[in-house]
């Protein structure tokens, strides 16, 4: 097994701001757009897709408005956080970006599983119909622990794009729930919160 060579690195540092949205409860979201919280939490659950994190569904307004009601209404998402559900925007600058489109990327995650293969049996497994990726997961979090304690440049966000959901119309190559998501580790990257306007159809 060798570590990946990194000879496109220069290319992670992405050049822009993306607009994220989180979806969560009113009252979370209110104490941080008047200061008085001054960050999301992170996830930390073993099954996150992107490992540890705040997390965000880029460009995508509705996607966080379809979790915060599941959870509120006692979906799958649901841990009887959310009574109130609404939706947070945020500024981002994806800095140093573990992006998921990037074959670069997906080799750092690959060389991320292949050192959890040699440290952990049995290994995770990602749930059926991928809802729970403990796999995944810990394929990413071994690769950020590796790269800290090597003092190589850790990772302020990871992107992901993914297909989920049912085809969007027969024969389709589009699924109802297709999304990017970002996971963002280094809450400097998080610009600023904004309230999202809704405008009426």
């Amino acid at each position: 097994m060798s570590e990946p060579k990194g000879r496109w690195s220069l290319y992670e540092a992405q050049p822009s701001f993306v607009l994220g949205f989180h979806g969560c409860d009113k009252s979370v979201a209110e104490k941080i757009l008047s200061g008085e919280t001054r960050h999301l939490t992170a996830s930390k659950n073993d099954y996150d897709w992107l490992g540890n994190g705040i997390y965000f569904w880029e460009s995508n307004p509705q996607r966080a408005d379809d979790f915060a009601n599941e959870a509120a209404n006692g979906g799958k998402n649901s841990r009887g956080k959310i009574k109130t559900p609404y939706v947070i925007g945020a500024v981002i600058d994806l800095g140093r970006c573990l992006n998921l489109i990037d074959s670069a990327a997906l080799e750092q995650v690959a060389f991320g599983y292949e050192l959890l293969s040699m440290i952990q049996s049995p290994l995770p497994t990602n749930g059926q119909n991928l809802k729970a990726r403990r796999l995944d997961c810990a394929a990413i979090q071994t690769l950020h622990y590796y790269r800290d304690h090597k003092d190589l440049l850790h990772y302020d966000t990871v992107r992901g794009v993914f297909w989920e959901g049912e085809e969007l119309y027969p024969g389709a190559g589009f699924s109802e729930k297709n999304h990017i998501q970002i996971c963002v580790r280094n809450t400097g990257c998080i610009k600023g919160y904004f309230r999202p306007i809704e405008h009426p159809l």
